[in-house]
This record gives structure tokens, sequence and C-alpha cells, in this order.
């Protein structure tokens, strides 16, 4: 019989928690049950283990960053939807850095599919085709930005730019500004 209050969006809200305040790596089944003061075999009957519970956090971050990039986004097109679904992803990571580190969980094929990971993808490529990108154009540039952003986002949050000036956030429009540049001039060239 499940404990009582315990229910599998309470587990998994307050492993998310604990990933932003101790680490995605702290996250595990008995870290969580110490915090409702239970066994770990007390939540077993809302998830299966750690694995599955370190799953249902990257699953939980991926959805509230897609909520928040489609809302970012809304409206927007080119430079103004690049930057605005950028400062999202920058925000998160530092506002929630356990569930971000949490967002980078490699699924299996069945669980990503099913994921709003698909919705990241989506979204990225809606702000290309502002740019008239498609095709490996597209599929490229999606793997830019990913890397621009995801990058950033870790080296900020592991303290890499904190000792030298001009401070991160001064690099971070730059940045923004550079790929919105690079995006516009983006061909599909032989390349061979």
């Amino acid at each position: 019989m499940p404990r009582a209050g315990l229910t599998t969006e309470r587990v998994v809200r307050a492993a998310a928690d604990l990933a932003d305040e101790k680490g995605f790596v702290a996250v595990t089944a008995s870290a969580v049950a110490r915090l409702f003061d239970v066994r770990a075999a007390s939540l077993y009957t809302h998830v299966a283990g750690t694995d599955d519970l370190r799953t249902r956090v990257a699953l939980l971050a991926l959805e509230e960053l897609a909520d928040l990039a489609a809302a970012a986004v809304a409206g927007r097109a080119r430079a103004d939807a690049l930057v605005a679904f950028a400062n999202v992803y920058r925000d998160y990571a530092r506002t929630h850095p356990g569930r971000y580190d949490a967002t980078r969980l490699r699924l299996d094929a069945t669980t990503a599919a099913a994921s709003a990971g698909g919705r990241h993808a989506a979204l990225t490529r809606a702000i290309l085709r502002g740019y008239g990108l498609a095709g490996d154009d597209e599929t490229h540039a999606v793997r830019l930005v990913g890397s621009v952003l995801h990058g950033y986002a870790s080296l900020e949050l592991a303290g890499s730019f904190d000792h030298s000036d001009p401070p991160g956030d001064t690099t971070w429009p730059r940045i923004l500004d550079g790929l919105d540049r690079m995006l516009r001039t983006w061909t599909d060239t032989d390349r061979s």
C-alpha cells in the first residue's frame, strides 16, 4: 500500500528540487526517501529505483524547459526568437542547475521519442526556418545552436568565466549577435 501523501509527482518534484540544491548526481532513491522520512522501498510504488527517478527528473526538466521556450519564442522571428530561446536556456540553467543537468541525461530511444526533447528540436527548427534554412543546413544549424547554448551554460555553471574580465553577462549578448549573423549567412554549399 502506498505511503499516505506520497505520489509519483511529489517524489519526482522532490528529486528535481534535490538536484537543484545538491546536483543531479545526488539524486538517488535513498536520498529522496530521506526527504520524506521513509525507507527507499516506500518509493518503489512510485518509481522503479534511482535510474527511473533520474529519468523522470530529466523528463520533467525537458517538459518545463520546452514550455518556457515555447512561450518565449511565440510571435517572434529570427534574431528576436533566437535571443528569447537562448535566454530561456541560460536562465533555466542558472535557476535550476540540477534540472538543467538532467536535461542532458542520455535516454533510451523509446523514452527520448516520447519526451519533450522533440519539442526542443521543433522549436529550434522553427527559429531556423526564419533564417531560410532547411534540409541538411537546418540540421547542421540545430547542432550549432544546441552546442552554443549548452556549451556556454555548462561552462558558466562550472564557473569557467568567473576569473576573467569582461564578465560573462557581457559576452552572452555578443555570442548571440554573432550566432545571428552566422545564421543569416549560412548556406548549403559543398564542403567536401
